[in-house]
């Protein structure tokens, strides 16, 4: 591929050789003779610092924003856009050959993206995955370092999914993905909005900036699937121009709607209405939340093409999600499940299901992410202390910040309410400590990990997977019992 090839869909300043791309980069560290580096401007990091370094190591072309007196070059406005259309064009387009369904929200878009894949796939199709546990093309699974790539990993899993015979992509769509224009040079057939509620705060300094990143994905679609129990879905509703499908469990209104609900520890049931259509649904997993998330897999999967029918043989048949309140398999008297909430939202939902079946207390470990927004903290310990009858509080990825710190930090919502509770710094320990203390018919929540198996923290990363660590524990618990 020439250099004119490549940079076909640009709109730049500067002149082009014939010369031939063997790669495409905007990390330095990364060129090779003939490789184009694109110059991006990070948090930390720019790009057009390093440039010269890349000619230097044989770079066929730099792409930047600004005038660097280099040889050869090319201006754009924003090198970010540019870098994801060049890697689209460098991979021949793959997207094009796919029909993307994306997600985004604040909470729910791991397991709508599981969800969509089965339902498709128990309709026949072939579907590749991408998101925050991992990545799939079909039956393949490969690990996943970020909820959604580079646009250069990006476009190399969409060509191979393409290459495999996938039909269908479906992948997570994150505020940070949006913002920092990884998706670019990518058009959705379907864009499905889950909820927004407070996170990641450290990163965009508004809720309204952290909408507008959301929003972002409904400018690169065709059609949108919205949430319209969501105060923020129904502000989308009013600001897109692309066809919109509403779903909700609470209002009417909507085009699809979830009613005569009832939750168990095993799933939910309900009925799923559309116009004159109706059918009933037993869905593997519990909650009001669950049951949102499982209308919006259907109805982004009846976006692209499925029938009425097929996404609810498919809703029947879907398996759940790992991490995402997944009921982990022990011999105990009380009931353990872990799932990855980790914002306000996210604690509050899981809870409030899990009280609606509980036959005995509600015990809730968790704990609040280091180097992340500190303002969600005593939010997240009042929920977990108002809805919870035992709180236990711990780290989660503490990282490189003091985790007593961020312990304190929760503390003061901790204590707004009476509810009784155990401090536990190390989240292993905290563990144990639940496990020896839950009682018949308790419920504990391991909440914050979910699919994880790690633990990062300031001297590095550590395997850390709760479903294993559980199982250890109440092996040695077993074994203790028997001398």
């Amino acid at each position: 591929m020439t250099l004119q090839q490549l940079a076909k869909d640009l709109t730049y300043t500067g002149t082009l050789t014939d010369a031939q791309v063997t790669g495409i980069t905007a990390d330095s560290r990364q060129v090779e003779p003939g490789s184009v580096f694109v110059c991006i401007a990070g948090g930390k990091f720019d790009g057009h610092d390093h440039a010269a370094s890349a000619l230097e190591k044989g770079a066929v072309l730099v792409v930047a924003q600004r005038d660097l007196g280099l040889s050869p070059q090319i201006l754009v406005e924003d090198t970010r856009e540019a870098y994801g259309l060049l890697c689209g064009a460098f991979f021949d387009y793959p997207a094009k050959k796919l029909k993307l369904i994306g997600v985004t929200g604040t909470n729910g878009k791991t397991t709508i993206t599981y969800l969509v894949k089965q339902i498709l796939e128990a309709a026949g199709k072939k579907v590749g995955l991408l998101g925050t546990i991992h990545n799939e093309i079909a039956d393949m699974v490969i690990p996943s370092k970020h909820t959604t790539p580079d646009p250069l990993q990006l476009h190399a899993m969409f060509a191979r999914m393409a290459e495999a015979g996938c039909e269908y992509a479906v992948m997570e769509v994150s505020s940070h993905a949006l913002d920092q224009r990884r998706v670019a040079g990518c058009r959705f057939d379907c864009g499905i909005f889950t909820n927004l509620t407070q996170d990641h705060l450290d990163y965009h300094g508004s809720m309204e900036s952290y909408y507008l990143a959301k929003k972002k994905l409904f400018e690169l679609s065709d059609r949108a699937v919205i949430n319209l129990d969501d105060p923020t879905g129904q502000k989308l509703i009013s600001e897109l121009s692309c066809p919109v499908t509403s779903f909700s469990c609470q209002r009417d209104d909507a085009d699809y709607t979830a009613r005569d609900i009832r939750f168990s520890a095993k799933g939910s049931q309900f009925s799923l209405l559309a116009n004159s259509q109706l059918a009933r649904v037993s869905f593997a997993m519990p909650g009001e939340f669950s049951v949102s998330n499982a209308l919006a897999a259907a109805v982004g999967c009846i976006s692209v093409g499925l029938t009425f029918e097929q996404a609810v043989a498919g809703l029947n048949q879907c398996k759940g999600v790992p991490g995402r309140i997944e009921i982990l398999p022990t011999d105990t008297p009380f009931t353990i499940i872990r799932d990855y909430a980790h914002s306000p939202d996210g604690l509050e939902k899981i809870i409030t299901a899990v009280r609606v079946f509980a036959p005995g207390r509600v015990v809730t470990l968790f704990g609040c992410a280091g180097n992340r927004d500190r303002t969600k903290r005593p939010i997240m310990g009042e929920i977990v202390s108002r809805l919870s009858d035992f709180c236990i509080l711990t780290s989660d990825n503490p990282r490189d910040e003091n985790p007593q710190r961020v312990v304190d930090d929760v503390l003061p919502g901790l204590l707004e309410h009476d509810t009784p509770h155990e401090v536990i710094v190390d989240r292993y320990s905290a563990i144990e400590w639940a496990l020896d203390n839950c009682h018949e018919g308790d419920i504990l929540i391991l909440a914050g990990k979910g699919h994880e198996d790690y633990q990062v923290l300031d001297y590095g990363t550590i395997f850390f997977d709760e479903k294993v660590i559980v199982d250890e524990l109440l092996a040695k618990k077993k074994g203790e019992a028997k001398r």
